[in-house]
């Protein structure tokens, strides 16, 4: 069986989101995948080995993972992927028990820009991650447990002309009823109140992925949005690192190599990365963020590491590329005059590639035709995003980095329709086409 077969693909996509509630969860998911494939964790305060090998490292709700070939020097430049592991959805607050109507009920801050109306009647579930007074940090997940309930169109005629949803008052899920508060955090965590010192938890969708339509192309999924490219870049990574797939499992066994067969006899090799980001939902401002230094650090160390000065880690990050992928808009048929009227990307039709002239993408002329090549090696069809002058563009990871390192940085992704909603969709060669594509980018 080919890893890139279209119907396992999708089927191991759909586990994958399953598994990743959080963006702690998909760390987790994600580390461990890499370890069934021969590849070592490190711990950002040991010292590092230096020499050829395929390792990881986590922080938080982020991961870089990366391969050192046989040859690389000094200056090898890095061949990086980058993602997020977060979503657009609902944190919960600190403290969290309400009661209202005899129903119990959890406060919740909206966490990034979710389509609010799409999160409505439907199961939704706990997860993310506690910390224990003895420091114990502790994955959590509740299967289905809240919904944020609408009101009835009997006392609302209006809600299907205007609805309005307030943040603070119309998004808190109910889970119960009863006369006295609950108790959520102990639910959630399985030990006493008393015990939890501190905690990221979010509520996020519990239905699986679904395929649908025509042949069964259309695929369905929370959380796509990026999750979809995170995936991408794990199978990516392993797929050019020698890893092959077992036919019934579909898990990444081992069998790596760390040598690079397409470098040619005196051409420095370059290292494959792939970096998954938190918090890009909200600005990529911290620790684990692409505005942080995570990236940077482990470029750095493991440069360090083959002999580099400053003067031959700068040379090795100039030689460098950035493929920063995220999802896009593919145009809506239901509102075709939201999209820019001469560039129309639509789902099944290949991986975009995001252009903006104020640089809220970082792609430019020569990393377009960097990703060009890469994609027509890897047979993949690739369509270019431009905004509607009058509607406002979003960003991504990829101007952050390039500020951040000065990397030659493309902007790519998958289409998609029904973006931040609880459920978007994608089409299923698209989702292919991403990991066939970097995969083939990693390779060199």
């Amino acid at each position: 069986m080919s890893h890139l077969d279209t119907d396992t693909y999708a089927a191991d996509l759909a586990s994958f989101v399953v598994a990743s509630p959080s963006s702690y969860h998909a760390v987790s998911e994600i580390a461990r995948q890499l370890r069934a494939a021969g590849f070592l964790e490190l711990t950002e305060t040991d010292e590092w080995p230096s020499d050829a090998g395929a390792r990881f490292v986590v922080r938080d709700g982020a991961i870089v993972a990366w391969r050192q070939p046989v040859g690389a020097s000094a200056t090898t430049g890095f061949r990086i992927l980058g993602a997020h592991t977060d979503s657009p959805s609902f944190k919960l607050k600190p403290t969290p028990d309400s009661l209202s109507e005899g129903c119990l009920q959890v406060a919740v801050e909206v966490y990034g820009g979710p389509l609010l109306s799409s999160w409505l009647d439907r199961e939704l579930e706990l997860a993310g991650r506690i910390v224990t007074r003895d420091g114990a940090v502790r994955l959590v997940r509740t299967g289905p447990l809240l919904r944020i309930t609408q009101l009835a169109i009997h006392l609302d005629r209006e809600q299907n002309t205007s609805l309005t949803l307030d943040k603070q008052r119309h998004v808190h899920p109910v889970w119960g009823v009863g006369d006295k508060p609950g108790d959520i955090l102990e639910l959630v965590a399985g030990v006493d109140a008393s015990q939890i010192a501190g905690h990221d938890i979010m509520a996020v969708p519990t239905e699986s992925a679904a395929r649908f339509g025509s042949g069964g192309m259309l695929f369905a999924s929370a959380r796509l949005d990026n999750l979809s490219s995170v995936f991408a870049g794990l199978r990516g990574l392993l797929a050019a690192s020698g890893a092959s797939w077992d036919d019934d499992t579909g898990e990444a066994v081992q069998g790596l190599s760390v040598r690079l067969s397409a470098a040619a006899p005196g051409v420095d090799p370059m290292i494959p990365v792939f970096a998954a980001f938190d918090h890009e939902e909200i600005g990529s401002g911290s620790r684990s963020g692409a505005s942080g230094p995570l990236l940077e650090d482990v470029l750095a160390r493991v440069s360090a590491g083959l002999g580099a000065t400053d003067n031959e880690w700068r040379r090795a990050v100039a030689a460098s590329w950035l493929v920063s992928a995220d999802t896009g808009h593919a145009t809506h048929p239901n509102y075709p005059e939201k999209h820019d009227p001469l560039t129309r990307p639509q789902l099944g039709r290949g991986l975009l590639l995001k252009l903006n002239a104020n640089q809220r993408y970082a792609t430019d002329a020569v990393t377009s035709a960097m990703w060009a090549g890469v994609c027509e090696r890897a047979g993949v069809a690739v369509q270019p995003f431009v905004s509607h002058n009058q509607v406002g563009c979003g960003s991504t990871i990829g101007p952050l980095t390039a500020t951040r390192l000065g990397l030659r940085t493309v902007d790519v992704g998958v289409p998609l329709l029904s973006m931040h909603s609880a459920r978007e969709l994608a089409h299923v060669t698209d989702l292919v086409a991403l990991a066939t594509a970097v995969a083939e980018y990693f390779r060199g």
